[in-house]
């Protein structure tokens, strides 16, 4: 850097060689004069230069007429420049050409800046090539990137990223991160956050953020939330949601809606739906209707749903089909499932079903069940279970299970019912999950080994849940036992919940102790639950008390 003292003097030195005659003091005069601003000053010196063949001072005056908005005399004088060998000026004039549609001539001049090794030329005809999908762009985006040019090193990154080659399209993220392209950086930060590096991500997000980028804002807001940093993140989703975000916006409204701020939560989801964003319209659906304005609920989920959002196409079929319009629902199911909607699908095939159409309602559960929907898993598994095709139900029933289903983990206990160890595991995975048929099926296999505490266990579980098998074994057990009122007792609840069995016993023991009439109303509510043996042998009971009380 040169003092003002140094800077004046060499002014006047140049000055005088021009004033002199020297053209090339007359071109460093000028652009000296030009770069301080001083147009008016440095154009008689760039003209006197131009004219005497200085390709410099061409170039210089034709930034200097285009700053002054003479973009006709300006291609004059670049053309002088770029003849005389001038990348810079080629660059210039390629993009004078472009900006009048002349692709052909612009091509032209840029390819000869390019080709000179001028960096701003070489991304420049990257540019125009790329606009005309022309493969050879990216040889000039690389030859740009190569001389550190920013804009280009994100764009081989691009490149490599599209063709899948992620390590090549890393390194080429890192040096345009590094050199403050904020995109990159974003980019960069998606692909750590993919394989799990969260720290580092979270670093390229927050530059990024901070440069600007209301993505990586976004994007930094969740890493945060997930940390347990729920300041933090909203801190940054707001950040993000006033620069325009609207995905932002809508993670905002989410949280003001969990801690019960609807009236907040319904300003953001604007926010978002003002952002472009269809999410905001489907959001504000929900809100909606967990606060019972249906109707309100209806309009925000159609508009959504016009706009294409599939899950609000789903929501307003499951509105329109609770509310009686079978009719309506269904092509709004229909659109969400063809657009990728797994529950639409799902319950595209509850509505099959209820009209008895099966093979329909299968295929949709098929559709479902391949995309990981448990309960469309299950009712492919029963479908199959019902043709009797056991292997492949039990590989449906398996997936159901595993994703949390209890009826699949009891049905596939039954299918496995021979293996003891395995089978025992899904009837206990159920019975976890309160299956109470699970909890009889695991209390009668502890019965047959012995253990009777276990399958008391079980059995009560189950009775106090409402099972009535488990509350008619548990008084079998308890009978063995000897706590026979104890019995008593849990047949009672089983009898009253319809369970002929149940009710014969109770019939039993009332004649046993001579409470005839009794016994007679538990052999009539065993006739009537069954089942056929059951009610046949509590029929004969009954006549026979009938003979005792009339003797």
């Amino acid at each position: 850097m040169l003092t003002a003292r140094e800077e004046a003097e060499l002014e006047a030195r140049h000055r005088r060689a021009a004033d002199a005659g020297d053209a090339g003091a007359s071109s460093l005069l000028g652009t000296l004069l030009l770069r301080r601003g001083d147009v008016d000053a440095a154009e008689p010196y760039l003209r006197a230069a131009g004219a005497a063949g200085d390709r410099a001072a061409a170039n210089n005056l034709g930034v200097l007429l285009h700053q002054r908005g003479l973009a006709d005399e300006a291609a004059g004088w670049w053309r002088v420049a770029a003849v005389a060998g001038s990348a810079a000026a080629a660059h210039a004039l390629g993009r004078h050409h472009r900006e009048r549609g002349d692709e052909p001539g612009a091509e032209y001049w840029l390819r000869q800046a390019a080709e000179s090794g001028h960096a701003l030329g070489a991304h420049a005809l990257a540019q125009l090539l790329e606009h005309r999908r022309d493969v050879g762009a990216e040889r000039w985006y690389r030859a740009a990137a190569e001389q550190g040019h920013r804009e280009a090193i994100h764009r081989v990154a691009r490149y490599c990223a599209e063709r899948g080659e992620s390590a090549e399209a890393e390194q080429w993220y890192r040096q345009a991160a590094a050199r403050g392209h904020r995109v990159a950086a974003l980019r960069l930060g998606t692909m750590l956050e993919e394989r799990g590096e969260l720290k580092e991500a979270a670093r390229w997000y927050l530059t990024a953020a901070r440069d600007g980028e209301p993505q990586a804002a976004c994007a930094l807001g969740f890493l945060l939330r997930d940390e347990g940093d729920v300041d933090g993140a909203a801190e940054w989703w707001r950040r993000a949601a006033l620069d325009g975000d609207g995905r932002a916006a809508n993670a905002l409204g989410a949280l003001h809606a969990q801690e019960g701020e609807t009236q907040t939560a319904e300003r953001w989801y604007r926010v978002a739906l003002e952002a472009g964003d269809d999410n905001g319209a489907y959001n504000l659906g929900l809100l909606c209707a967990a606060r019972g304005r249906t109707a309100q609920a209806e309009q925000w989920y159609r508009r959504a749903a016009y706009a294409g959002h599939r899950e609000a196409a789903n929501a307003l079929a499951v509105q329109l089909l609770q509310q009686g319009d079978a009719a309506g629902a269904e092509p709004w199911f229909s659109k969400a499932a063809e657009a990728g909607s797994v529950d639409a699908a799902f319950n595209l095939g509850i509505l099959c079903a209820g009209r008895d159409e099966h093979e329909a309602a299968l295929g949709w559960y098929r559709r479902a069940a391949a995309e990981g929907h448990t309960e469309a898993a299950l009712q492919v598994g029963i479908a199959l279970q019902r043709d009797g095709d056991a292997p492949a139900a039990e590989q449906h029933l398996r997936r159901a299970a595993g994703g949390g289903s209890a009826e699949a983990a009891f049905r596939l206990g039954a299918v496995l019912d021979q293996d003891g160890e395995e089978c025992e595991e899904w009837y206990e995975r159920a019975a976890r999950h309160g299956h109470r048929r699970a909890q009889v099926r695991l209390g009668m296999r502890s019965a047959r080994r012995g253990d009777t505490v276990d399958a008391a266990r079980w059995y009560r579980l189950a009775a106090e849940a409402g099972s009535r098998d488990g509350a008619f074994n548990l008084g079998l057990l308890l009978a063995r036992e000897g706590s026979e009122p104890e019995a008593a007792l849990w047949w009672r609840r089983a009898a009253e919940r319809g369970h002929g069995r149940a009710a014969l016993r109770l019939a039993l023991l009332a004649a046993r102790r001579g409470a005839l009439d009794d016994a007679r109303t538990w052999c009539a509510r065993a006739v009537e639950c069954g089942p056929a043996e059951v009610a046949e042998r509590a029929a004969r009971l009954a006549d026979a008390l009938r003979q005792e009380l009339t003797a």
